[in-house]
């Protein structure tokens, strides 16, 4: 009997060392992975929002297929780009960023971008980013190189306090055409119009 208890206890300890050493090992490899996804990420030119949310929505919704530009850094040098509105002509009516021309979405041509150099720095914008994603791609095919979509769109723009314009005056304004009421859930800020 004694035998048998000496045998369960070494048993035991083996059983509990394996463990143990099998624990360590897989904490380890999960400690690395992480690691080496944010070196990877981070060595990635990442834009995001600030709702973790609306950057999930955003990351599947758009191909990613064109430069995107986050709105710190548009805020920080929006002097050096030419904003470009691929919204529809009753969006941009009720508000958009400073400076912004309309180019619109459905009935986009080329002949819009007439007085614009093939070298100028341009950022595309939408209200989320999926159309003005698609107009870039089509800037890109046209031969403009330095063209980028605005990621968030101008619902990141609102939603990060930054202001929005009105009619020929260009007069401050706190509405924001939302789009429809399932988009519009991502605009936190601003009065929504629909």
């Amino acid at each position: 009997m004694k035998e048998l208890i000496n045998f369960a206890a070494v048993f035991m300890a083996e059983r509990n060392l394996k463990y143990m050493i099998l624990r360590f090992f897989f904490k380890a490899f999960v400690f690395i992975q992480l690691a080496l996804t944010v070196l990877a990420c981070s060595a990635q030119d990442q834009v995001e929002v600030n709702d973790m949310g609306y950057d999930l929505v955003l990351k599947t919704l758009l191909s990613h297929s064109v430069p995107e530009m986050d709105v710190k850094t548009l805020k920080g040098n929006i002097d050096d780009y030419t904003l470009l509105d691929a919204r529809e002509e009753e969006e941009y009516a009720v508000s958009r960023i400073p400076t912004a021309k309309h180019v619109g979405y459905e009935y986009f041509s080329a002949d819009s971008l007439s007085a614009i150099s093939k070298d100028q720095a341009i950022v595309v914008y939408c209200s989320v980013g999926y159309r003005s994603e698609k107009i870039t791609e089509k800037l890109k095919d046209l031969g403009y190189e330095d063209v980028y979509n605005l990621y968030g769109g101008i619902f990141e723009w609102v939603n990060q306090d930054n202001q929005v314009v009105t009619g020929q005056e260009a007069e401050p304004t706190e509405k924001v055409h939302a789009y429809d009421k399932v988009w519009g859930a991502w605009l936190k800020k601003g009065e929504k119009v629909y």
